[in-house]
């Protein structure tokens, strides 16, 4: 029964990651610190799908299902869990590069998105600045 919880947790943490790594960016566009965080995790999933590997975490629910005497699967988690929702045929190699390239494109746009927003903050934060300066302390009346 232990076993079974813990590979639930694996899945619900596997799960979390995916979703981290796919739309990251909105919480960024918020938090821009979490870009510390995300950046690397996006790095890390893009490269898992570019160079077919299967996340370590995947071996290691199945082996805990494993465990609690339940049937393991093959393949990896995205294939296993998500693949009849976005490839119902099965996950196929293009497949895999295809999600690398959605999950580049979909955090490219949320960065430029949290980029375009620093600056504006930046500008009119300068631009308050000057007006005060200018406004200023009666030094040049």
């Amino acid at each position: 029964m232990v076993y079974a919880w813990l590979a639930d947790a694996v899945f619900l943490l596997h799960l979390g990651f995916v979703l981290f790594v796919a739309l990251g960016g909105l919480p960024v566009l918020r938090w821009p610190r979490l870009a510390w965080v995300h950046l690397p995790c996006v790095g890390w999933g893009v490269l898992i799908e570019f160079a077919g590997w299967v996340c370590p975490l995947t071996p290691l629910e199945v082996e805990l299902r494993r465990l609690a005497g339940e049937a393991g699967y093959a393949g990896g988690f995205i294939e296993h869990y998500l693949t009849g929702v976005l490839y119902p045929a099965g996950l196929t190699r293009r497949g895999q590069i295809a999600l690398g390239f959605a999950a580049l494109g979909i955090n490219a746009a949320l960065y430029t998105l949290a980029g375009l927003r620093c600056l504006r903050r930046g500008r009119s934060a300068g631009a308050s600045a000057e007006t005060r300066r200018s406004a200023g302390s009666g030094w040049g009346r």
